[in-house]
């Protein structure tokens, strides 16, 4: 249903793939890099899969998602599940070539990313779930590059952007779940819009933004980031103003701006800084 948003989670994961390899300018090597990158399609083909399969009953009935390929047999539900499991095990497969470390975890992995799909039969706090998902991209990024040799300061940086991750799904999970407010209420599915209601949903989300401006403040900070990360923070921060300006301002039409455009800046803009900072760091970093 929601869990196309991970293509967001690509840059936050390459700027924690640079962060870890700050020692070589942000570069682990082809390999590697060719490794976390198939990784992540697999984890996100096999999540998106398995939601649009335990949720194909509910995305027929909705008129928003009516049309995607399981409802309308555009896909066979045999076919989508083949797709399901051969990206879990492109995941696995990807993580053995990795380290160690990465290849104990990815059955891990594969269980929260799925899980997700399902919490929104029995928690309003779904949104929370998703983004345990989407901060897993950094986190299995980084590890992707250290491998078990994290440091305490490196374990600090990474769960912090972990966190920050985590709060800007959240907040952007909230307004997009705002199309399906009705929906939603009538089929008894959870979502803090429906526990809440949208104005009060709204404010959370608002809340969760924030705080996470206040969590990549304070990533740059121990990553001795400056110059470029600042107008970077602050760009990001325009963004997710502008964004609740619209959600609150504009019809639901307006949502996918709000939602795609919008997000689509922060995350670009993120790893752009982030990347510049590591590739130049004699002449961005603190003394």
């Amino acid at each position: 249903m929601r869990f196309s948003h991970t293509a967001f989670a690509l840059p936050f994961a390459l700027a924690a793939m640079a962060v870890a390899a700050r020692e070589n300018r942000g570069w682990p090597g082809w390999q590697k890099f060719g490794l976390i990158l198939a990784a992540m399609v697999c984890a996100r083909t096999c999540a998106m899969a398995f939601n649009r399969i335990v949720d194909r009953k509910f995305d027929a009935l909705n008129p928003r998602t009516a049309q995607r390929h399981l409802p309308t047999e555009q896909v066979t539900l045999a076919g989508a599940v083949a797709l399901c499991v051969f990206s879990a095990l492109g995941l696995v497969a990807a993580s053995y070539f990795l380290n160690p470390l990465c290849f104990y975890l990815s059955p891990l992995a594969l269980a929260v990313i799925c899980f997700y799909s399902l919490t929104k039969r029995f928690t309003d706090y779904t949104h929370v779930f998703l983004g345990l998902s989407l901060a897993l991209a950094p986190v299995g990024a980084w590890l992707a590059v250290k491998g078990s040799s994290v440091s305490g300061l490196e374990a600090l940086q990474m769960l912090v952007l972990a966190a920050a991750v985590i709060l800007w799904l959240v907040g952007f999970d909230i307004i997009y779940a705002l199309q399906d407010f009705e929906f939603d209420r009538a089929q008894r599915l959870h979502s803090l819009v429906v526990a809440w209601g949208p104005k009060n949903a709204l404010q959370a989300a608002f809340l969760a933004h924030m705080l996470m401006c206040g969590l990549l403040l304070a990533f740059g900070l121990l990553c001795r980031f400056r110059l470029a990360f600042s107008i970077g923070w602050l760009i990001i921060v325009g963004c997710l103003v502008m964004e609740h300006w619209i959600a609150r301002r504009r019809s639901l039409n307006w949502i996918n701006i709000a939602f795609f455009r919008l997000n689509a800046v922060v995350s670009a803009v993120f790893l752009l800084v982030v990347a510049t900072e590591v590739i130049f760091r004699g002449g961005f970093r603190l003394r």
